[in-house]
């Protein structure tokens, strides 16, 4: 892949009263422990939105609406960036199916609470950021 980009994907998952999911790592070995947005790797030929359905429905059993997507890409590792959206869910009530031994609903003003994979803190920063200014 040289001179080329993967992209992940992930879903920064709100509910109506604005709680966001967080899912906790449970592979690899240095990720363990931490947490993140689901999603994953957009595969050859995969739109970026089609990649997140399908990642979504693997590792939580559930569908989702993209609904905003948030900033441009955002830096992971030399050639790895993440493309986040917002999303609510349609169908399903999410369970950690796959890469995730636990989930967990923050409630607003405690999306910080938990110990994030250091490449979605800033993401997490600012949806923080966002809500803040949507609650004024």
């Amino acid at each position: 892949m040289i001179g080329q980009v993967q992209v992940v994907v992930g879903a920064a998952i709100l509910d109506a009263t604005g709680r966001l999911l967080s899912a906790r790592r449970s592979a690899p070995a240095a990720l363990a422990g931490r947490w993140e947005f689901p999603g994953g790797k957009v595969d050859p030929g995969e739109r970026d939105q089609d990649a997140l359905h399908r990642e979504i429905l693997e590792e939580l059993g559930i569908e989702i609406l993209l609904v905003d997507r948030i900033g441009d890409d955002w830096p992971l590792a030399p050639g790895l960036v993440l493309r986040l959206w917002t999303a609510r869910v349609t169908l399903g009530e999410p369970e950690p199916l796959e890469d995730h031994d636990e989930l967990r609903w923050l409630e607003p003003g405690h999306w910080l609470d938990v110990h994030w994979l250091p490449a979605d803190l800033p993401v997490v920063r600012e949806l923080a950021r966002r809500s803040a200014l949507e609650d004024t």
